[in-house]
């Protein structure tokens, strides 16, 4: 079955934005007339699937407009692949219904838990790096794919702590997981600078493990700082800009793998849309000049 599934490179290979509802009327202005006075214009827009389960209304009739003028990414926040009790088959039958209704470019979740048999909780939790987490996690994904009929991304972690019993590093099991699925990543550049920084890891070092083949979107974003007696943590709030570390490691990720699709990730004290915008112009850019590079070194081969 995978076989006949969607690639994994089906959004543009440009810079797209999350879609916030404070920025549904500006965002579809700019779209629609493909023009913008700072320049940019939103190549796609991505949006968790949990905040349209609704039936319809305004939050469907905004989306529906999106959908008509821009390839739409869904970044589901609730399958919780990782429980014990496997993944939320009450959450996978609705967001079916919702590809179903909107054919999106892009599906995709996180290596994460987030619920139990009788609890739900507002966390994506992290998995250990163990062979059973393995077994299970990607059994889940394959029960995901059977039901939508494509392949899915998922999205490495940001680490606070680690697991004592982990038995390999977060790119042999991602890759491992990718290969017994045949699932991509979603690479959150942001999550390696976070997790490097609480596990005292080598961020670089952890981008440079991971296969670019296997990555079918990149996500940037910004994180918080909060100093301890123990010594910093980075938190992955998603509510500023993004920090110059996360934008060098993507320059550096970029000339090696090339272009891909890449999103501004904002989710909290969200600014104006002009800000997202030129955000994603800077991404951009990076696109842009590693598209440039990547035709050098072909016309010289």
């Amino acid at each position: 079955m995978l076989a006949d599934m969607p690639t994994l490179l089906s959004l543009p290979t440009r810079a797209g934005v999350g879609l916030k509802p404070q920025h549904y009327a500006e965002a579809l202005e700019i779209v629609s007339a493909s023009i913008h006075p700072c320049g940019h214009v939103p190549a796609w827009f991505e949006v968790h699937p949990q905040n349209y389960f609704g039936a319809g209304g305004p939050p469907h009739r905004w989306l529906g407009a999106f959908a008509e003028r821009a390839p739409l990414s869904f970044h589901s926040v609730g399958l919780s692949l990782g429980s014990v009790d496997g993944v939320n088959l009450h959450e996978l039958e609705q967001l079916a219904a919702l590809c179903e209704r909107y054919a999106p470019a892009m599906v995709s979740d996180h290596l994460s838990w987030s619920g139990s048999a009788s609890n739900r909780y507002p966390d994506l939790l992290p998995v250990p790096y163990t062979q059973e987490a393995l077994d299970h996690f990607a059994a889940q994904v394959a029960r995901v794919q059977d039901r939508l009929g494509r392949t899915i991304l998922i999205e490495n972690p940001s680490r606070y702590l680690a697991f004592a019993g982990d038995e390999m590093f977060e790119a042999q099991f991602l890759h491992a997981l990718c290969a017994r699925t045949g699932c991509g990543l979603l690479l959150d550049i942001n999550n390696i600078a976070v997790s490097a920084g609480n596990l005292g890891l080598d961020a670089a070092a952890m981008l440079d493990a991971i296969d670019p083949a296997l990555v079918g979107e990149v996500h940037l974003a910004g994180h918080a700082c909060e100093d301890h007696a123990h010594g910093r943590m980075l938190i992955d709030d998603h509510g500023s800009p993004v920090s110059a570390e996360t934008w060098r490691l993507f320059e550096h990720f970029a000339q090696a793998a090339g272009p891909r699709p890449v999103l501004i990730e904002w989710d909290t004290d969200v600014p104006d849309f002009d800000v997202l915008l030129g955000e994603a112009a800077r991404a951009e850019a990076i696109i842009t000049a590693s598209a440039a590079r990547q035709e050098r070194s072909h016309a010289l081969a």
